[in-house]
């Protein structure tokens, strides 16, 4: 009698990912792969059980009628393979701890805080993703982070520190009539509160640098490109004198995460707001 070759549960968290997510691309989201590693993966699913489980119906991948099959059993087996996983290690460090951070805060956390998390909890896996707020709570909201790191607005409930907003740059520019600015692309907190600040005084400007990232701003404002505002505690560009400027309103900084988490968790979130009071 012919043995029944075994399921490997990466790829049946990977079937399941897809299925949940309708396309290779979104379900990258869920699972920290890439497309090309999706589509191997679900290749060898198919080529261990000698079928097909998908079928394209235009960009979506729609199951065939062996994925269907599958997918209730797959839920099963991953179902029961985490609650074997939580009751043989319970506490301990199952899985990997998924946290997101805003750009402001990657150095300090990637270079120290979780750096020194690892190194107490070498069995620990982390997953790091930067983004903007916005986008990571909804990966939180979504079980795609475990823990976020990011701005809100002053008097955020979620938050665990209030610092001030301050223009950075060159002052020479303020002498410009029209004040140039460097700033992020949207939905950017600080390049709103710019614009919104210079609107309420009636001060012109124009956006002279725009960039998704923060080391290019850096190096716009540096050069003298243009104005910017941010936070002193998380950026080390210098900071001008306000003098013709308006005022900026504080944010929060804020820490959340998901619901009962477990030692592992516990600890990072301990380690970033301790690093995050400390400044």
């Amino acid at each position: 009698m012919p043995v029944a070759p075994t399921l490997p549960t990466e790829l049946l968290r990977s079937f399941v990912a897809i299925v949940d997510a309708g396309t290779l691309q979104k379900a990258t989201e869920r699972v920290f792969l890439t497309q090309s590693a999706l589509s191997l993966q679900v290749k060898r699913l198919e080529d261990l059980l000698q079928v097909r489980l998908f079928q394209r119906e235009g960009r979506r991948l729609a199951l065939a009628p062996a994925g269907t099959t599958l997918l209730n059993y797959a839920r099963k087996i991953l179902d029961l393979n985490d609650q074997a996983v939580a009751a043989v290690i319970a506490e301990s460090f199952a899985g990997p701890v998924r946290v997101g951070m805003v750009q402001d805060m990657s150095d300090a956390l990637l270079t120290g805080v979780l750096a020194g998390f690892s190194k107490i909890h070498p069995q620990a896996m982390l997953q790091a993703r930067v983004g903007g707020t916005a986008e990571l709570l909804d990966l939180l909201a979504s079980d795609r982070l475990d823990v976020v790191a990011g701005f809100g607005p002053e008097n955020d409930p979620a938050a665990i520190a209030t610092v001030p907003v301050v223009w950075m740059g060159n002052p020479e520019l303020l002498d410009q009539e029209v004040l140039p600015l460097a700033v992020l692309e949207p939905p950017c907190r600080f390049r709103s509160a710019a614009t919104a600040a210079l609107d309420r005084i009636g001060r012109p400007y124009r956006i002279t640098v725009e960039t998704p990232n923060l080391s290019s701003l850096r190096c716009a404002v540096r050069a003298g490109l243009g104005l910017t505002c941010r936070t002193t505690t998380f950026d080390p560009l210098p900071a001008v004198d306000r003098d013709g400027l308006p005022d900026l309103s504080p944010v929060s900084v804020i820490l959340t995460h998901r619901p009962e988490p477990a030692e592992s968790l516990r600890s990072l979130i301990g380690f970033i707001r301790g690093a995050v009071e400390g400044n």
